[in-house]
Order: structure tokens, then C-alpha cells, then sequence
């Protein structure tokens, strides 16, 4: 994060001051928290959790080939997304927010700020998952192999919200069924980078 200050008569034009500002790391690392966690109003805010299938594959004799995360240009995606729940508790659309939230973590004195974003897949959800978890395959719909967080950027004409993937991870077969609840507990670390050289 760098920051520059410019001091001018909106008039004129003149210039009184335009120069470089310290920045208190501290302060900065929470306001990206808060902001990101959708503490502050405005577009660019974590809003959904995302699960897909089409992150990895396995073959027959159990090796698994992993692919690259997608995190180049706005239009990025999970490969194959399957569900989504939204986990921005502050979202009228939340329809748990107890156990599907963020929370903003910071330890005075330290250089970063955590967002843990939480989501509860429970038993009942997503729809038409399997009644156990005991799949011999693993390319299900509810099989999940990647994960990430999307933003809220408004909605299109259609009232459909817009979003842009944040993160994207890659892991190994996560089969979610009838019989169990799973619990995601995603941590985002906002840090500053201290003792730069200046240019």
C-alpha cells in the first residue's frame, strides 16, 4: 500500500503540497479487513462461498493431478462450480448468518488482519446430494475438488448479483452427502509489507 497526498486550489490549479504519505500498517491491514468482510458499504465485498468439481481429477490407480488456481483477469472462475452459499452475514439473503459469517481478527501491535469467513454446508444442503458419503467415483456434482470466495459487484437488469472471484483453491475430493455437515473455516490475511526501499 502506498499513498500520496496532493494539496491544490480546485480553482487554480496551484499546488501546495503533493508528496508520498507514511502509512500506520497497522490501521491500514484492519480497514482492508473490515472492507473486504463488507464492514464498509460499497462493491468489492466478500459475498459468497463457492464450491466446484472441476479443480482436480483422479485416475485409476488413485493419482491425483491437481490444476492451477484461476487467478488472472476479472472474468476468472472455479472450473466447474457446482454451489454456492453466501457467507456475508450482513446480506439480507444470509439465510444463516450465526453459522455462515465473517469475522475480522487483529492482534494489536501485528502487521495483519484476518477475515475468517465461515460456512456450515449442513445436512440437508446442497439439494440432491448423495445419502452417504461413500462414492466410488469422484467427479460428482457434490464432490468437491476446489473452492473460492466471490465478491459482490452489484447486480446486472436482471436483479441477478454479480461476482468476481477473490481466491480460488485446489484439493483433493471432498465428497459432501445427507449424512454429514461440513465446516469451512477460510482465513484471508490482509499484511503489510514493512521495511521497503523507497524508489
Amino acid at each position: 500500500v502506498e499513498g500520496f497526498l496532493k494539496i491544490y486550489d480546485p480553482n487554480n490549479g496551484e499546488i501546495f503540497v503533493d508528496k508520498k504519505n507514511a502509512i500506520n500498517y497497522e490501521n491500514m491491514s484492519q480497514a482492508i479487513a473490515y472492507s473486504l468482510s463488507a464492514r464498509a458499504q460499497g462493491q468489492g465485498q466478500i459475498y459468497q462461498m463457492a464450491f466446484g468439481n472441476g479443480g482436480a481429477s483422479v485416475d485409476e490407480t488413485g493419482v491425483i493431478t491437481y490444476l492451477p488456481p484461476n487467478t488472472t483477469g476479472q472474468n476468472a472462475a472455479l472450473y466447474n462450480q457446482t454451489y454456492a452459499k453466501i457467507v456475508n452475514d450482513n446480506s439480507v439473503f444470509n439465510l444463516d448468518p450465526t453459522r455462515n459469517k465473517m469475522t475480522v481478527l487483529h492482534t494489536t501491535g501485528k502487521f495483519y488482519t484476518d477475515i475468517l469467513v465461515q460456512c456450515l454446508l449442513d445436512y440437508g444442503e446442497p439439494a440432491g446430494q448423495a445419502a452417504f458419503d461413500n462414492s466410488t467415483q469422484t467427479n460428482g456434482e457434490y464432490i468437491f475438488d476446489e473452492l473460492g470466495l466471490l465478491a459482490n459487484y452489484g447486480t446486472d437488469n436482471d436483479g441477478n448479483v454479480i461476482t468476481r472471484l477473490l481466491t480460488h483453491v485446489i484439493f483433493h475430493p471432498v465428497q459432501k452427502s445427507l449424512n454429514r455437515q461440513i465446516q469451512i473455516d477460510y482465513t484471508v490475511r490482509i499484511q503489510s509489507l514493512t521495511n521497503l526501499v523507497t524508489i
